[in-house]
């Protein structure tokens, strides 16, 4: 974080200081006869000060080093001076201090009335003045307390009327606050209610122990000077954060954080979250990774941490684009997690017994019978009668009934981007001689590759070796060794990569294929460096890795199939 914590023990307000100051001097003999004070040398500015709590020095006379009201807002974040509130934030144990500057009494006149309160004793009460109610009654919800409310007709000095054609409110003060004291209220409605509000608070420390620390920084800091920073650490605490005091720029802010970031080791994790926080867009682009990319989603740390209904949801689906028997091995692995969180032992039973009807999500007579041998049937979460039953429903006549689903998932629909308008062959072309064919590309959403569609032989059934790879600026992203069989025909033959690859926007990307054959095999042409494919928008270029004859106009690499 660009701003530390301000720690509870420290204290660089220059009024404090000047008060010790002179309470010590006043508990000193006095010297028999005061020196004069030096006198100022002209020109010379008073020595700095340390406004605030980031060690950052400022001159004595700072508002004239500041000359917009942002900047000099911006400077009394996360500072003591002229604070009038401080917020304890974080559980107790690990809680820390924060100044803030929030707003006066309701008449704008908070510090002149407890002067005078001080003056006339403690034990009086003014007219119109209410006693503060006992701690568990009605009116301290939440630690939240009543304030003075605006006096009722009767005796007593005379009110001053309100000036013209403003209309007094009892929830709104009737006077203006300084700027540096209104800056929560008008960034935040739960802050203006908790200042101004029927059950204000009226003490000068708030404890908040369900925002973490840093993210309740990083709300200070926008409402101060509208600057956000976000980390990737701290980011779904600050969503929270700017929810809970209804700041919706923020929030927005960090949601689209949260998109730009969102990948397959944390899309169940934010899944999790956007129902949490009632986000439809994140939870349907969360869908989408998870969809495209569910075996690496369900193999991820991310989704041993999620609670039970979002992995009843997860299990569900129907356009999971995973094997059943990675769904049913991420199943145990988030069962295994979920013991240690409830402090039981990781034993076959208690997998079952924290799994409850989630179990019975996971389609397991849709694994092979070797998966399901070498695999589930091992795990001893299932039944004898469980595991009996969908050995017979693989091999017998009649098969039973199972308690599991029998369909299997259908997963995303892959696309495909033909970019070639015709196709041909030559007595002396396509040949393959351990060349590399390249081609760049960039779309205009996210997408996730999943393959490539290649020309196969022009003069029978033929079968190629195949290495595909997908680069950006150089890093390999992914790549597959393999093999296809092609029949003769100018049809495309789609070659995988092992997982489909997130693709972003409006950033080319490199893919490559280097053929291994002895037959020539067809070729595109007329090709095209821009093909709308459903919603999405590729555009194409030449690539210098490109070494045996591939290019926009013609050449191999005819299709790229993906999920958007």
């Amino acid at each position: 974080m660009a701003a530390e914590l301000y720690p509870a023990s420290a204290h660089t307000d220059l009024a404090a200081a000047a008060a010790a100051s002179s309470s010590s001097s006043s508990s000193s003999p006095a010297p028999a006869a005061a020196s004069p004070p030096p006198a100022k040398r002209p020109g010379v500015p008073p020595p700095p000060h340390n406004l605030n709590n980031n060690h950052h020095v400022e001159p004595a006379h700072w508002q004239a080093f500041h000359p917009t009201l942002r900047e000099r807002n911006a400077l009394m974040f996360n500072n003591e001076l002229m604070a009038d509130v401080r917020f304890v934030v974080g559980p107790v144990g690990a809680s820390r201090t924060v100044p803030a500057h929030k707003v006066g009494s309701r008449d704008g006149r908070r510090g002149r009335r407890r002067r005078s309160d001080a003056g006339r004793g403690r034990g009086r009460r003014g007219p119109g003045r209410r006693r503060r109610p006992a701690p568990g009654s009605p009116g301290r919800r939440a630690g939240l307390e009543p304030v003075t409310r605006p006096r009722r007709p009767g005796p007593g000095p005379p009110r001053r009327p309100a000036a013209p054609g403003i209309r007094e409110s009892p929830a709104v003060p009737t006077a203006n606050p300084p700027p540096s004291q209104y800056v929560l209220a008008v960034g935040s409605s739960v802050f203006y209610a908790m200042f101004y509000g029927d059950l204000a608070e009226v003490g000068s420390e708030i404890h908040i122990p369900d925002v973490e620390p840093a993210a309740f920084l990083v709300l200070l800091k926008y409402l101060y000077s509208d600057e956000i920073e976000l980390e990737a650490d701290t980011v779904l605490a600050t969503l929270y954060a700017a929810k809970k005091y209804i700041v919706p720029a923020l929030a927005k802010a960090c949601v689209d954080f949260l998109e730009t970031s969102l990948e397959a080791k944390n899309a169940c994790v934010l899944l999790s979250q956007s129902r949490l926080f009632e986000e439809p867009e994140l939870t349907r682009r969360c869908w989408e990774v998870i969809d495209a990319q569910a075996e690496m989603a369900l193999a991820s740390e991310g989704f041993r941490e999620i609670d039970r209904q979002t992995l009843e949801i997860i299990l569900a689906r129907e356009a999971l684009n995973a094997k059943e028997a990675v769904v049913f091995e991420a199943v145990l692995g988030w069962a295994e997690a979920e013991c240690g969180r409830r402090g039981l032992a990781a034993s076959p039973a208690n997998k079952r017994k924290v799994l409850g009807g989630a179990l019975y999500l996971v389609r397991i007579p849709t694994m092979t019978l070797e998966e399901f041998a070498n695999g589930a049937a091992q795990s001893d979460v299932l039944t004898l009668e469980e595991t009996r039953g969908v050995f017979l429903w693989y091999t017998a006549a009649n098969k039973p009934e199972l308690d599991f689903p029998l369909a299997k998932r259908k997963g995303p629909a892959p696309q495909r981007c033909h970019r070639f308008q015709s196709s041909a062959y030559r007595g002396n072309q396509w040949r393959y001689r351990g060349r590399c064919d390249s081609i760049q590309f960039a779309v205009d959403r996210r997408i996730f590759v999943a393959g490539l569609g290649l020309y196969g032989s022009s003069s029978g059934r033929a079968r190629y070796g195949v290495r595909i790879e997908l680069k950006r600026l150089g890093v390999p992203l992914a790549q597959n060794l393999t093999e296809f069989v092609s029949d003769g025909s100018s049809n495309t033959f789609a070659v995988w990569f092992e997982h489909p690859v997130q693709v972003e926007q409006d950033t080319f990307y490199n893919v490559s294929a280097i053929l291994d054959g002895n037959e020539l095999s067809y070729f595109g042409q007329e090709g095209m460096t821009e093909v709308q494919c459903g919603k999405v928008t590729f555009q194409f270029q030449c690539s210098s890795d490109s070494t045996n004859g591939t290019g926009v106009q013609g050449g191999q690499i005819p299709e790229l199939i993906f999920y958007a």
